[in-house]
């Protein structure tokens, strides 16, 4: 099983929805995959603006039969973080019976949103259409994300089929479509981060162009919250009490809205917690979301 606090979802709380850099104990670990597992760097799956976005994907090698597949999203406050750090996490996916991708996307302040929606939207795309050649099961793809991540995994979860998010990044005329979202302390509500997050009033001014003051239409259309439907995909949100970058009302908010529409969806609230996970809330975190793959995928 990994660890949210050693493959990934740790977070050195350097600057803001998730700027972060992974706790390893040995960052060399990354580069090494065991015998069970195919683990493959540097595939590229777009390039807008020739940017040549790449993924890094991991699978089991004896695998019978497609597998369902989980798209990973780092980190880092739409500015920063990279896909490596989700190298182990998509390697213990794999031991557990998954194929998975971590993926790289365009970054603020040069790229606003929705450019990272766009590039995700693109790794999915690429995802199916390249399951036959990786062994995956096109019908079978979930998506999960820490921080910034989080939202990004969010949002394509509640936009599925919504043109203006699809970008025109690679295999255009393939769908994004996710059937599952985990999401791991992702702000839901952009206009409602001011003065509840430490650094929300720096961060995401370089993601939207503006504050709330100059940029409020881009606060609000950049916010999942007002994106659900009843078509929105079935969420896991995974959050602590204690997050000072992204407050735990925002995931509360998300499941209401989610479970008012009609969607099925879940909250797991960790006591104590912070904007990174220890411990026992590292375990408690990794065990639901190992499960709820499982139970939105199959194996």
């Amino acid at each position: 099983m990994f660890s949210f606090s050693r493959y990934g979802f740790m977070v050195f709380l350097l600057a803001g929805f998730g700027v972060a850099s992974p706790a390893l104990a040995n960052p060399a670990e990354q580069d090494t995959s065991p015998a069970e597992i195919i683990f493959e760097k540097n595939i590229e799956y777009s390039n807008p603006d020739g940017q040549h976005l790449q993924l890094n994907m991991a699978r089991p090698k004896n695998a019978k039969g497609p597998l369902p597949c989980v798209v990973c999203i780092h980190g880092g406050g739409f500015r920063a973080g990279k896909r490596d750090g989700y190298d182990g996490l998509i390697q213990n996916l794999a031991r557990n019976g998954f194929a998975a991708v971590t993926v790289s996307y365009r970054l603020a302040p040069k790229y606003q949103f929705p450019a990272a929606v766009h590039d995700t939207k693109a790794a999915v795309r690429w995802v199916r259409a390249n399951a036959a050649k990786y062994g995956i099961d096109p019908d079978r793809i979930g998506v999960t994300g820490g921080s910034a991540g989080g939202h990004l995994a969010q949002f394509l979860g509640v936009t599925q089929g919504v043109a203006e998010f699809e970008g025109d990044g690679g295999n255009p005329h393939v769908s994004s479509h996710v059937k599952c979202v985990v999401n791991v302390y992702g702000p839901s509500d952009f206009t409602k981060s001011y003065g509840k997050s430490v650094d929300a009033a720096e961060v995401l001014p370089l993601f939207l162009g503006g504050n709330l003051q100059t940029a409020l239409p881009a606060h609000i259309r950049s916010s999942p919250l007002n994106w659900v439907t009843p078509n929105a995909a079935p969420t896991l949100c995974i959050h602590g009490t204690e997050d000072k970058y992204v407050a735990h009302e925002q995931a509360v908010w998300m499941i209401d809205r989610l479970k008012a529409s009609g969607v099925e969806a879940q909250l797991l609230t960790l006591q104590g917690a912070g904007h990174g996970f220890k411990g026992k809330d590292a375990n408690s975190a990794d065990q639901a979301l190992i499960a709820y793959f499982k139970k939105h995928l199959g194996q």
